[in-house]
């Protein structure tokens, strides 16, 4: 059974950075994706950034690419988060998925079907 664990939320003000951690196991990091999602109150679950195991690739979305970037350390997943703005204030959470539909859409939220607990982010002065 997979079983991911994210950390490292915590206030930030605008402008600075963060960096999340997601301890995954039960998970063999042959094929397969790994994403982080966030969630503000009142929106839909977002893709904000993967990574498709096999061959490396990444993934971002618009409203994050230059300013974040996923990495892996053996079971541990990162993602840092440069030049936070309040609106990148949410619930992140890690998850991972071997199916092929999450490889065709690793940024979508209903490809995955095993998650972290999240992790909070509130960027505020």
């Amino acid at each position: 059974q997979v079983q991911l664990v994210e950390s490292g939320g915590g206030l930030v003000q605008p402008g600075g950075s963060l960096r999340l951690s997601c301890a995954v196991s039960g998970f063999d990091f042959v094929h397969g994706v790994i994403g982080w999602f966030r969630q503000a109150p009142g929106t839909e679950r977002e893709g904000v950034s993967c990574f498709i195991i096999r061959d490396g690739s990444t993934y971002y979305s618009d409203s994050v690419k230059g300013r974040f970037t996923i990495s892996r350390d053996k079971n541990t997943v990162y993602l840092q988060m440069n030049s936070l703005k309040p609106e990148d204030a949410a619930v992140y959470y890690c998850a991972a998925d071997r199916s092929v539909m999450a490889t065709m859409y690793p940024l979508e939220p209903s490809s995955y079907h095993s998650w972290g607990q999240g992790t909070q982010v509130t960027v505020s002065s």
